[in-house]
C-alpha cells in the first residue's frame, strides 16, 4: 500500500518537548516543566507539548514534522544546581552528546537521525537547569524545584519568541483534574 490517499502530516509550529526520566530525581525536570504548563498556560494552535521521557529514537517522527524544537531536560554544568540553562544551534548538538542526564545517547541519536533523513527542524534549542542529583529518587531537589517556575517562565518566553502567544490559565492552580492528582504528588 502506497499511502496516496493519507492526507499529509500536519506541521508542528513549536514542539516543545520534556525528556528525562522521572525516577531519577532531577532528570524528571522536563516532564515537571510540560505539566505546569499544560496545568497553567492555554497552548495556542501550532505548538505541541509532549513528555517525550527517555524515548529516544522513538520521537523521530514528531523531531521531523517540526518547524521548530524546544528540548527541556537536566543539563550537566560546573553552575550551581538550579542554574538556568540555554543553549541553541550547534551548541545543543554539544550538550547533548557531553552534558545531558543518563538518556543523553538517545537524545544525541534523534538529532543526528533528524539530519540524516534531512528533517531537522529550523531551529533547535536546549533548556534546562542543572541537576544536584539523578539518582533514584521520584522528587526533585530542592535546589532545582525552586528554580522550576523560572524554567517554566523561560520555555514560555522562547515559545513566544517564535510567534506563538502563551496566556496564563485563570485559576488553573485550582483546577482538578484527574492527571494531576498523581502529578501533584511528583510536584508537578
Amino acid at each position: 500500500m502506497s499511502g496516496e490517499g493519507a492526507p499529509p502530516a500536519a506541521r508542528i509550529g513549536v514542539l516543545v518537548l520534556g525528556l528525562g526520566n522521572v525516577l531519577l530525581g532531577d532528570d524528571g525536570l522536563g516532564a515537571a516543566a510540560i505539566a505546569r504548563i499544560e496545568r497553567d498556560y492555554r497552548v495556542p494552535p501550532g505548538v505541541r507539548l509532549e513528555d517525550g521521557g527517555t524515548l529516544g529514537m522513538a520521537l523521530l517522527g514528531l523531531l521531523a514534522d517540526s518547524d521548530h524544537v524546544i528540548l527541556v531536560d537536566a543539563v550537566r554544568s560546573d553552575d550551581p544546581p538550579g542554574t538556568l540553562v540555554r543553549l541553541d544551534g550547534a551548541d545543543v548538538g554539544d550538550a547533548v552528546r557531553d552534558r545531558l542526564s543518563p538518556h543523553q545517547v538517545g537524545v544525541a541519536d534523534l538529532l543526528d537521525a533528524a539530519r540524516l533523513i534531512d528533517s531537522y527542524p529550523g531551529s533547535v534549542t536546549l533548556l534546562g537547569l542543572v541537576p544536584e542529583t539523578i539518582d533514584l529518587a521520584v522528587e526533585r531537589s530542592p535546589a532545582v524545584d525552586r528554580k522550576l517556575d523560572e524554567l517554566v517562565a523561560a520555555i514560555v518566553r522562547e515559545v513566544q519568541r517564535l510567534g506563538y502567544t502563551m496566556v496564563p490559565e485563570s485559576g488553573a492552580a485550582d483546577r482538578h483534574r484527574r492527571i494531576h492528582d498523581l502529578t501533584r504528588h511528583f510536584g508537578m
